[in-house]
């Protein structure tokens, strides 16, 4: 058989069409065309978490720099409020789920309270499992409530 007879077989399937941005009537929300918006935070034109993170990294650097671990502290902790209030919003408002990062935050506050109440490394250990454990639990649950039965995102 030749080039001609193998070629005159074939049919050529045209490519399915791509979106064009607009969805179609009666498409959800949350198909390929078109994401939900993220949460407003409540002072939405004000850039507080944005201002929270800048000035944490500031005073980390100025506090790596100047070997002051306080800065160094004061820096990490305004950093990472700045970052949990954004994952609170999007948790509770069913947008995204961040259930491990809220338990870990949880688990490490518990941790730290242990630790300067000279529990002994087992209690410690224990309590911050615990903490995880059962603030894993709520979260799921709570996300699970406002995201319309959806575990994760």
């Amino acid at each position: 058989m030749g080039k001609r007879a193998r070629k005159r077989g074939t049919l050529e399937v045209p490519p399915p069409p791509k979106p064009t941005g607009t969805p179609p009537a009666g498409t959800p929300r949350t198909s390929r065309y078109a994401r939900p918006e993220r949460p407003k935070a409540p002072w939405h034109p004000v850039p507080i978490v944005e201002l929270c993170v800048l000035i944490g990294l500031i005073l980390i650097i100025v506090g790596f720099f100047r070997d002051e671990p306080r800065l160094l502290l004061a820096g990490l902790v305004l950093a990472s409020l700045g970052g949990l209030d954004t994952a609170l919003r999007e948790h509770f408002n069913g947008f995204k789920s961040h259930t491990t990062l809220m338990a870990g935050f949880a688990a490490v506050l518990v941790a730290a309270a242990l630790y300067f109440g000279r529990v002994p490394w087992i209690g410690l250990v224990a309590g911050a499992v615990l903490a995880f454990a059962a603030v894993f639990y709520w979260a799921r649950n709570a996300f699970m409530k406002r995201s319309g039965g959806v575990a994760f995102r």
